[in-house]
């Protein structure tokens, strides 16, 4: 469940580069979120036959974290490439093992450190590899590297609200509250809140069902039962399918170089599988 988020969320670039031409950054992020509250909400009345219970404080705690962490991740797309962005923003899940260790007492063996390490060599061969074209910029890799300290908490704070919350209610709060921070970035990004045609409203729209419901879905529900630093290992397949995409739809080839690290990166994913510790017990 965690790898086909990863996967879903990897289309989440995309999506705004060609959304970028109606909404600002921001305001793409809120209708994300937006179109996605409802759908949630039905899901949860639907499947589990009740409205959804009181929320943690750690579900809050990672929506926060998440709103900022796409906020800045979608500023950085706008500055650098695609490939390059969900580089740095997935540099975070190398703390998420780190932080898990400290925090949750979640210790990683040493399959998880080959498993980063050959996933993060992948990962800067991917996004460094390839030729200086003009399109990068250091603000963009700044702003990135800033978001991924949110992917780690995000995910941190996320896994341990899985224990005591199904993985729907997770998604519905976590989204709830994600709604409300992104109206304030994009208050405070001066951001047009509409679009000037309503066919602006398609990429949102793509972005709450596809990636938002069926992606951050899918990992919320995964997290409950994969210790929290593999799935900082499988998140890393983003960069993948978003360099693999965006090298078609926006020109932004791929060298040898970063088909090698697309490769590793893979290599990583299937050597994080190797002697997984037991998981505690969470709510489905």
């Amino acid at each position: 469940m965690v790898l086909l988020g990863g996967i879903c969320i990897g289309l989440a670039p995309i999506g705004l580069r060609l959304g970028l031409d109606d909404l600002g950054p921001q305001a793409i992020a809120f209708w994300r979120f937006a179109f996605a509250l409802p759908v949630l909400f039905l899901m949860v009345v639907v499947i589990q036959r009740r409205l959804p219970p009181k929320p943690n404080k750690f579900v809050i705690i990672a929506g926060i974290f998440f709103a900022l962490e796409l906020g800045l991740w979608h500023w950085s797309l706008t500055f650098t490439t695609v490939a390059n962005a969900t580089f740095m923003v997935n540099l975070g899940n190398i703390g998420v093992g780190l932080t898990a260790w400290i925090f949750l007492k979640e210790r990683p063996g040493w399959m998880w450190v080959i498993a980063i390490l050959i996933a993060c060599l992948g990962a800067a061969a991917l996004s460094l590899g390839g030729a200086a074209d003009g399109k990068t910029d250091l603000r963009g890799d700044l702003i990135a590297i800033a978001a991924a300290i949110g992917v780690s908490c995000y995910v941190v704070a996320a896994k341990v609200a899985r224990r005591t919350m199904g993985g729907l209610e997770a998604i519905f709060w976590l989204t709830f509250v994600e709604t409300f921070v992104a109206i304030f970035l994009v208050l405070a990004f001066r951001e047009s809140f509409l679009p000037e045609d309503l066919s602006g409203f398609i990429v949102p729209l793509f972005l709450a069902i596809v990636v938002h419901v069926g992606g951050q879905g899918l990992i919320i529900l995964g997290l409950g039962h994969t210790p929290t630093a593999i799935a900082g290992v499988l998140i890393l397949v983003q960069p993948v399918v978003a360099a693999a995409i965006s090298w078609q739809l926006f020109d932004e080839a791929l060298t040898p170089l970063q088909a090698g690290g697309g490769f590793l990166i893979l290599m990583g994913i299937l050597i994080s599988q190797r002697g997984r510790p037991k998981q505690v017990a969470v709510k489905e």
